[in-house]
């Protein structure tokens, strides 16, 4: 009996080594991770192939034809009164996704 509860604990010690400490804050999980897509942004792909891998239309925002900043923004609930978006803006050169930067903004409510 001693040694079957040695070798779970020998077991459970490696995964409990992993585990987080109780009260932190996980960190936050990028844009593309969160996605329920299974295909990831790349660079070089153009805006029809990005709007797909998002699984969402992308918006403009500004820019000359192939040199264009596009936003993606994914709406993930938040309450009945205000809702909660990721934005992510995507930015193109010569027509093809050269970067892109998710902007989490500001709560104004508790500011």
């Amino acid at each position: 009996m001693k040694r079957a509860m040695l070798a779970a604990g020998m077991m459970l010690l490696p995964i409990s080594a992993q585990a987080e400490p109780f009260g932190t804050v996980p960190p936050r999980q990028p844009f593309v991770a969160t996605s329920s897509n299974n295909t990831p942004l790349a660079f070089g792909m153009d805006a029809e192939q990005t709007a797909r891998a998002l699984g969402q239309p992308l918006q403009y925002v500004r820019g000359r034809p192939g040199n264009e900043i596009y936003l993606a923004l994914r709406n993930i609930g938040g309450s009945g009164l205000i809702p909660y978006r990721h934005r992510l803006f995507l930015q193109f050169r010569h027509g093809r996704l050269a970067g892109w930067k998710e902007d989490y903004g500001e709560n104004w409510m508790w500011e």
